[in-house]
């Protein structure tokens, strides 16, 4: 296959990025343009072949900062993280979404509520990545300012800003992160896409479309190309995926209407598209009319295992999408600010990988703060069909 020229840098980083599995390299100038993290440590499985995400979603720090109820949330909020990461040890964190609710914010202030959110994660020195959410891009807050912000933050940091021209406005954040098994070849990728939402910044502040941008869809179809014709060159073997995203795809709308509480537990109490934050439900891709970025997902990212979103407080349920067989989850809503209910508590979704098989599956389930876990799923070929 002849290669184009771009295609061709993809490759040649890829095939840089399978060494940097295999140990932690400076590349020189030249080579390091497109590895993604060439100074900083692989991420692999454990040594009992085992790897475990913890996800954070909707902190909503920086709630009401002019009474004390605000600040008091983001004090509950950093508590919860301190006591889930002592407990749960996990490999991995995701920052799922809606970290600041950025309305709320000052705007000589405002990246300085990221600081406050990575400190419980510098503390359990434990990796992480964020996607972003409506409520990250306000008048005075961007997504594209909040990853800068916690880049300087936190050398534990894998968040990263996509490449000129994919994202569209607003939507900087999607990229993808690399896991390696225990014989050092990538076996995991970790995808975040950013759904965009909220309002561009300044003084002429203006709705965000709140979906994937179109542009997504090609840099996916070349990113798994470079993939397979880098990495599966070398080793030939097949790797799992797992989707993150904040804003849920339009395709569950269907599904919650059909959800059985033995296959589908958990809590229910959002119903999609009238609302929770947002004011309806929208897509992982386009409107249905152009569908770029959702096909383009379950055509060219093979083994995927789920996707990941937060936005609707009040769900945290998984279910199979039976036209595209793709299976989606909620998250736990985890900040104590953002809205809430009586009953619901605050937690955070597990999720644990046993091998680094693709095939092999996953189990998930939700923990809250006190250590009460409830909605345990095991997320295979056979879940829920």
């Amino acid at each position: 296959m002849i290669l184009s020229y771009l295609q061709a840098r993809i490759l040649v980083s890829l095939t840089s990025l399978t060494v940097v599995c295999a140990r932690m390299v400076k590349a020189s100038p030249s080579s390091s343009r497109g590895i993604p993290y060439p100074d900083k440590p692989r991420l692999t499985f454990g040594s009992s072949g085992t790897f475990k995400l913890t996800v954070f979603s909707d902190l909503h720090y920086g709630e009401n900062p002019w009474d004390e109820w605000g600040p008091q949330q983001d004090v509950n909020s950093a508590r919860l993280m301190r006591t889930v990461l002592a407990d749960e040890k996990p490999d991995y964190v995701v920052l799922n979404g809606d970290l600041i609710t950025g309305e709320n914010t000052f705007r000589e202030n405002s990246t300085t509520l990221i600081d406050r959110i990575v400190v419980p994660l510098n503390e359990a020195r434990i990796p992480f990545s964020s996607t972003h959410g409506n409520h990250d891009n306000q008048r005075n807050i961007t997504h594209l300012e909040e990853i800068r912000r916690e880049q300087l933050d936190s050398s534990l940091s894998y968040t990263r800003t996509a490449p000129p021209g994919i994202g569209g406005e607003g939507g900087e954040g999607t990229y993808w992160v690399p896991v390696c098994s225990k014989d050092l070849t990538p076996a995991l990728i970790l995808w975040f896409f950013d759904s965009r939402g909220g309002w561009s910044p300044g003084s002429t502040s203006a709705p965000l479309p709140d979906w994937v941008d179109a542009s997504v869809a090609g840099w996916i179809k070349r990113e798994t190309a470079a993939m397979e014709a880098g990495w599966d060159s070398v080793e030939s073997r097949e790797r799992g995926a797992l989707a993150f995203v904040h804003i849920p795809p339009h395709a569950i709308e269907s599904v919650q209407k059909t959800l059985n509480t033995t296959r589908n537990p958990g809590l229910n109490a959002d119903t999609l598209s009238q609302g929770s934050t947002a004011s309806h439900l929208v897509t992982l891709h386009q409107p249905e009319t152009t569908n770029r970025s959702g096909n383009a997902l379950n055509t060219n990212i093979k083994n995927l295992h789920a996707v990941i979103s937060g936005h609707d407080h009040g769900n945290e349920w998984c279910a199979r999408e039976p036209s595209k067989d793709v299976i989606f989850c909620f998250d736990k809503h985890s900040g104590y600010g953002g809205y809430d209910s009586p009953g619901w508590g605050h937690g955070v979704r597990n999720i644990v990988f046993s091998s680094a098989d693709p095939a092999g599956g996953l189990e998930t389930w939700i923990r809250l703060e006190d250590g009460q876990t409830r909605a345990r799923v095991t997320l295979d070929r056979n879940y829920d069909r």
